[in-house]
């Protein structure tokens, strides 16, 4: 895979302010690549010097090849950008609408026909074509504009919060849009702090905080890198004691805890456990070796929560 957004030490500062420091991300093609971080970490301003509305301080950020300091063109003609606050023409009629910015693009208007029928079918406003836009609800707004954003086919789409202010449901078919975008090989970078909307679609995972990239790689790999020791729950058919006695002279049984003392089912015990995959299951095997009914026995995994918190507390610290 080639790389497709490249950043170098991306500076940004207002005055004494600096909102992005010394950022440097590389992204390969057909990526989805969420990018978190709380209010204020410099998200929105990465994104508008990516996609040529910003001027950096210092550094350098290229897009297919494109330099966004000296080739603003060839980049916005490899990039759909979706703000996170966009404005609509509520005079237009849906098909007028995306018909407007085809013709920005320089789309000859026999083509425009086909390309307008096929995005309405990819957003599932098909039987909103003549209407017009101010009688969209939010979700169907949200969905016009991300159609707006591949009206001239872009390779890389840079999303700013696609999910914000939908309703549950618009917020599950805005995920459903992304994963097909996704499946059609386009390469997404897109912002949310919404963290679980971005755990379900993105590949790789990218975090700001205070204008520093603290994380960034391989959601599961980090997810695994960050977490020190596993958490195991278990639980007995019977009573729980003779299961907590063989687990306390256990070596790498740690912090064990039962339900009184955790916000765990009754007669399940909670461990952080250090060892590998073999030493699980050799644990496992002991314990049914030693006449312990076990019903359950399951490795509690890490969510995107747990990764942002564990990588930004040192900076907020």
């Amino acid at each position: 895979m080639s790389t497709i957004i490249e950043i170098k030490g991306l500076t940004k500062r207002y005055g004494s302010f600096t909102a992005l420091e010394e950022l440097n991300l590389a992204v390969e093609e057909g990526a989805v690549v969420g990018f978190i971080g709380p209010n204020g970490a410099g998200k929105t301003t990465t994104m508008r010097i990516i996609t040529t509305l910003l001027k950096p301080t210092s550094g350098e950020a290229w897009v297919a090849g494109h330099s966004v300091r000296t080739s603003p063109k060839a980049v916005r003609r490899a990039i759909g950008y979706m703000p996170d606050f966009f404005g609509v023409y509520d005079d237009m009629k849906v098909w007028e609408y995306l018909d407007f910015f085809g013709a920005c693009y320089d789309l000859a208007p026999a083509l425009r026909q086909g390309m307008i029928d096929d995005l309405l079918a990819l957003v599932d406003l098909n039987h909103k074509k003549e209407a017009y836009v101010n009688e969209l609800s939010r979700g169907m707004k949200q969905r016009l504009c991300l159609a707006r954003t591949l009206t001239h086919d872009p390779q890389v789409l840079i999303l700013d919060e696609p999910a914000s202010g939908l309703d549950p449901r618009a917020r599950i078919e805005m995920r459903e849009l992304l994963r097909e975008l996704r499946n059609m090989g386009k390469t997404i970078f897109f912002s949310s702090h919404i963290l679980s909307e971005v755990a379900d679609v993105c590949t790789s995972l990218a975090v700001l905080e205070a204008g520093r990239l603290v994380a960034y790689g391989n959601m599961e790999a980090m997810k695994k890198q960050l977490r020190q020791h596993r958490l195991i729950h278990v639980r007995s058919l019977d009573d729980v004691a003779p299961l907590q006695a063989f687990l306390f002279s256990r070596e790498g049984v740690l912090d064990l805890a039962t339900n009184r003392e955790a916000d765990i089912p009754a007669g399940t015990l909670r461990f952080d456990f250090s060892g590998d995959d073999l030493a699980l299951s050799q644990l496992l095997a002991d314990i049914i070796a030693a006449g312990i009914p076990v019903v359950n026995f399951s490795e509690q995994t890490g969510n995107l929560e747990d990764v942002f918190l564990q990588v930004t507390q040192g900076v907020v610290n």
